[in-house]
Order: structure tokens, then sequence, then C-alpha cells
């Protein structure tokens, strides 16, 4: 199966890039790079917003308003998002977002209602309304997982794609 979806993944790539003008192609998922390198998650996160709260009886943090999250080259920006500790130490497991989600890294930028970050395991999961652009073209669907430590990601849910040919860019 695998390899049938990537002879069927090549032979897509090969027919739009045939075309003269920017075609539209669709698929049930399609694998993609994401910020060119790879990301090291284990980088100090810095997050700004208008507003904190804590929560001391379980531990967790939620920051509300215009919030940007930066770390490394890799930016995360929402309305609201909830820093989840690890149980058994006071790292930081996961950054749930919500409320027009923004990821940015690297010219490679990925809009959604909602974003999870797990950052033991590097990846990002953006779900709903999933849309994501790369130098001119565009790529959109229910859900993204991106994994940061290589770079790479797979969209699924009804997957469209727009590739520019260089022809018109």
């Amino acid at each position: 199966m695998a390899l049938i979806r990537k002879h069927f993944s090549t032979l897509a790539l090969a027919l739009a890039f045939s075309f003269s003008t920017a075609p539209a192609l669709y698929a049930q998922s399609s694998e993609i790079a994401f910020g060119g390198v790879t990301h090291d998650s284990s980088q100090p996160i810095e997050i700004a917003s208008d507003e904190l709260s804590v929560d001391q009886a379980t531990g967790e943090a939620t920051f509300s308003g215009d919030v940007e999250i930066l770390q490394g080259t890799l930016t995360l920006t929402s309305q609201l998002v909830q820093v989840v500790y690890a149980e058994d130490s006071q790292a930081i497991a996961r950054l749930i977002a919500s409320g027009g989600v923004t990821v940015s890294d690297s010219g490679d930028f990925v809009e959604a209602s909602n974003a999870e970050y797990d950052l033991e395991s590097g990846n990002i999961t953006l779900t709903g309304n999933v849309l994501l652009t790369q130098r001119g073209s565009a790529m959109s669907g229910q859900k993204l997982v991106l994994n940061l430590e290589t770079g790479t990601g797979r969209m699924d849910g009804r997957v469209k794609t727009i590739l520019q040919t260089g022809t018109n860019q």
C-alpha cells in the first residue's frame, strides 16, 4: 500500500507540473515538507499574551488574548493557549491552542482552528480547516500532523492542493 501511495503521489506531482497553469489536485491525504529544516523542540519557549491565569490545583497555565509563542524559528499564534505540564516533572508536555491558530517556520505558514504541540514527540497536530502555504503553493485539509524533528508533515481529510508550475509565479 505504501508503494502504491508513493507512486500515486509521484504521478500526481508529475501531472501537476506538466500543466501550464496552477492546477488543483484532490486526495484523501498527502505528505509534505515543513520549515525547510528540522526543529529542536527542546529549545526554550517564549510566550507573550494579554492575560495569564494559573490553576494551582492542576498546575495548568492558560494564556489568552493575542498569544504568541516563539521557539527558535518556530512561531505559533492564537487567541488561547493552555500549557500542560508533565505529570512527573515541571517540564512542559503539551501546548493546546485554539481560536485562529497560525504556525510559521522558515517561510512556511499553516492556519487552523486548533493545534496541539506535543513537545516530547516534537509533533504539532492542527485540526479544523487547515491551510498550508509554501512558496506560492497551497494545500488544505481537515488535519495536519507536523513532525518538527524530521521537518515533514501529513495532511488528511479531503486534501486540496494548488501547485505553482514555475511559469506563472
